[in-house]
């Protein structure tokens, strides 16, 4: 498996010189498409309604436990990134810490795929979901992550999405009666104009 591994890295990976097309794509992929999923959240909660507002609490609560998953993963397995053990090129800098699950794909699959078991928010969950694949393979060709990193990621965001659905609703509903009180506390003068949705 680890050949397999590194046989796929060095293949994707950027060559020597990076061609340069490629390697701006690379870099808004991986480092710019992340900040989608904050948008998206965001502006669900200010401008939907009460059962997206639920969803987007659900979608974040879900990103928030993969990643955790992920810390506990890195504790106990770690392993290297590329750079670390000279492998292939590295055209970003990055902490070397362990590589397996990438955290960028793990938070942008666990919310897609939370959008995607909300019956209101398919379409963003679809386009969260069509992004994955560049950003995985961003990240590769960056040399920062093997594409088994992007696999794991992968399963640990859709274990993520399902425990959480099956299991986190009653959590859920208490915590969203709070962030709704204190989101019309904070909010009244926006709301009272029309600019957010009550």
């Amino acid at each position: 498996m680890e050949a397999w591994n590194t046989a796929l890295f060095l293949l994707l990976n950027a060559g020597d010189p990076p061609n340069h097309s490629a390697r701006l794509l690379a870099l808004l992929f991986a480092d710019y498409a992340i900040f989608l999923v904050p948008l998206m959240l965001v502006a669900g909660w200010l401008w939907g309604d009460a059962s997206r507002r639920r969803l987007m609490l659900e979608a974040t609560a879900c990103g928030l436990f993969a990643l955790l998953i992920n810390q506990a993963i890195g504790l106990v397995w770690q392993h290297p990134r590329p750079f670390m053990i000279g492998l292939g090129h590295t055209l970003v800098t990055h902490v070397a810490d362990s590589s397996f699950p990438s955290d960028h794909l793990t938070l942008l699959l666990a919310v897609a795929f939370s959008f995607l078991l909300g019956a209101r928010w398919r379409s963003c969950g679809s386009i969260l979901l069509t992004l994955a694949l560049p950003v995985a393979w961003a990240r590769i060709y960056l040399g920062v992550h093997f594409p088994m990193d992007m696999v794991g990621a992968a399963v640990v965001a859709a274990a993520s999405a399902l425990s959480w659905f099956g299991l986190g609703s009653g959590l859920i509903a208490s915590a969203f009666t709070r962030a709704e009180s204190i989101y019309r506390c904070l909010f009244a003068p926006l709301i009272r104009r029309g600019w957010v949705t009550r």
